[in-house]
């Protein structure tokens, strides 16, 4: 899909999820139904999501951990889909450095942790090694509430 100028002015103006189309189609002098159209057609093809985030920080209990993995593979892009696929992982990213993969997690507390290990990591193969990184503050880091 083409990422023309108006698509990522609507993007920009869908910072604010809640913004009406109404709105978006005045302040760029276009129309509601563009708005809508294009904002449909982004979300179809995987370009754009619409969706609620918060500061894991301002919920009691969470904590938000980021993970680098070592793989025995040269096969990111599949091992990185099924880390997605684990409970509780957020994101993740094929990386380049240190690491091949960076993994965004969510737990309820520090004994999630030790579990996401030993029961959701141990079951992908060629993991070489792992290291966590707990964020303890973080600034404008906001993800879906996935728990």
């Amino acid at each position: 899909m083409k990422i023309d100028e108006t698509n990522l002015a609507i993007i920009k103006h869908l910072r604010d999820g809640r913004k009406s189309f109404k709105a978006i189609a005045d302040d760029l002098s276009i129309t509601e139904n563009t708005v809508r159209a294009r904002v449909n057609r982004l979300t179809e093809t995987g370009v754009l999501d619409v969706t609620g985030l918060v500061d894991p920080a301002a919920i009691p209990g969470h904590r938000l951990v980021m993970v680098g993995i070592k793989l025995g593979t040269m096969d990111l892009v599949n091992k990185g889909e099924e880390f997605s696929r684990l409970k509780n992982v957020v994101s993740v990213c094929v990386v380049t450095g240190r690491y091949d993969l960076i993994l965004t997690v969510l737990l309820n507390d520090d004994h999630d942790l030790l579990w996401f290990f030993t029961e959701e990591v141990s079951q992908v193969k060629d993991v070489q090694s792992a290291e966590t990184f707990v964020v303890y503050k973080s600034h404008n880091l906001k993800v879906p509430y996935i728990l």
